[in-house]
């Protein structure tokens, strides 16, 4: 199910945000309509005045991250598949995800408080490690306790990856272009990822298990290079925002919200399509991820320029529309074109509410509101999954995607109006 997290990952920030906005180093913020639409001042969004994008530290974070999201990936599928070899059956194949679900829920509550207390590069480099020890344990040893441990263990390290992986982005690209950046970001991560989900099946059905882990463990292990150059602790005007405090912000948690949306549907699709849809489930689910993919980059550069508010009602609706027309799952080019438009409407809405979350705390807080994201995401796909798994023994297919589909919209009912004014100096 999480096998969709990889291109959508990241952090955004802002600049100079003013009339309603937060200014980044205030500590200042406004509980300003989360679905609200941006203007630019004229003019300040020509390419010629941008600055660069790309810078050494940029580059770090993003090989650090396509390490920690080729290791992930690797044994998510490989690893229940060898869990039920060795004799621990569905049950232990369940488990291994479950386990590994709970531990990254559990340490994205807290990574922001560790960055405070012991920087960027300390925390980043023992999830890296927690990535890929585990993984190399598991060449050695592949009795169930050992497997469940590495989950555990691998779970929270993967937290530590994607939370500081958006909250470097949003620190070190330039306030004009986080929300580009952060599209490189995604891609970077998302394509190494859709290599080795499958991969790690194959690899494992043509060598065997125990390459796949060497592999997964070397992947995570190698970007620890890149870690010991990225940034260390840095002083902060304010301590951060607590996860229940963020939480329990109108403006921080709508745009969640309407993400989370989203991923409901993602744990769904992923899920339950290969249930209902037959054979044509698998290219329904890879158009969904490239779909997912190349909007990301769009959708940052645009937010950008625009707003990244602009983009939140439309993705919402497009990723539900994509959603209905899976009603007709008996069609197979239908369900590949709903699985086209709910990846493009997924890409928008994950990429602008993280960029509206950012924008509204100080730079302070960039991690608990990455944390925050990866909740949301995989609060829904875990809702998404069990809830529809109840609804359709009564519904039917058909009739539970259009459900879901009407379920996404709710988000909406917070309402629109209030306009975010947004300028950039030259």
């Amino acid at each position: 199910m999480r096998g969709f997290r990889w291109w959508i990952r990241g952090g955004h920030g802002s600049g100079s945000v003013v009339a309603g906005a937060t200014l980044l180093g205030s500590g200042t913020t406004a509980e300003e309509d989360p679905m609200t639409t941006t203007t630019l001042t004229a003019g300040t969004a020509r390419d010629s005045a941008r600055p660069r994008l790309m810078s050494r530290a940029f580059a770090l974070v993003l090989v650090a991250g396509v390490g920690s999201s080729t290791s992930f990936y690797l044994l998510f599928s490989a690893l229940p598949r060898y869990a039920d070899a060795t004799g621990a059956g569905g049950v232990g194949a369940g488990l291994t995800t479950g386990v590994m679900m709970l531990a990254t829920v559990a340490a994205e509550l807290v990574v922001a408080r560790l960055v405070t207390r012991f920087g960027y590069r300390t925390v980043f480099g023992t999830g890296l490690a927690l990535l890929g020890i585990p993984a190399l344990a598991l060449v050695a040893s592949g009795s169930m306790a050992v497997i469940l441990v590495a989950c555990l263990v691998r779970g929270a390290g993967f937290a530590v990856a994607v939370v500081l992986g958006g909250a470097l982005v949003a620190s070190i690209v330039p306030a004009e272009r986080r929300g580009e950046g952060l599209g490189v970001y995604g891609i970077a991560c998302g394509v190494p990822a859709m290599v080795a989900l499958p991969a790690g099946l194959w690899l494992g059905d043509l060598a065997g298990y125990e390459p796949v882990f060497a592999l997964a463990g070397v992947s995570a292990l190698a970007g620890l290079a890149a870690v010991k150059d990225l940034p260390g602790r840095r002083p902060v005007s304010e301590e951060p925002l607590g996860i229940v405090v963020a939480a329990r912000r109108r403006g921080l948690l709508v745009p969640a919200l309407v993400f989370a949306a989203t991923t409901v549907a993602t744990g769904i699709t992923a899920t339950f399509l290969p249930l209902a849809g037959g054979g044509i489930s698998a290219w329904a689910l890879l158009a969904h991820s490239l779909a997912a993919t190349s909007t990301r980059w769009w959708a940052g550069r645009n937010g950008d320029r625009y707003g990244a508010a602009r983009q939140l009602v439309p993705g919402l609706v497009i990723a539900a529309s994509g959603i209905a027309l899976l009603v007709l799952v008996s069609s197979p080019a239908t369900v590949v074109a709903g699985m086209v438009v709910f990846g493009v409407g997924f890409g928008l809405t994950g990429n602008a509410s993280m960029a509206v979350m950012l924008d509204r705390v100080p730079a302070s807080s960039y991690g608990t509101v990455s944390a925050l994201w990866n909740i949301a995401y995989d609060v829904g796909i875990g809702v998404g999954a069990t809830g529809f798994g109840f609804v359709v023994v009564h519904t039917g297919y058909p009739a539970a995607f259009g459900l879901t589909a009407a379920l996404m919209l709710l988000p909406l009912l917070a309402g629109t109006g209030t306009r975010t004014r947004r300028t950039r100096t030259a």
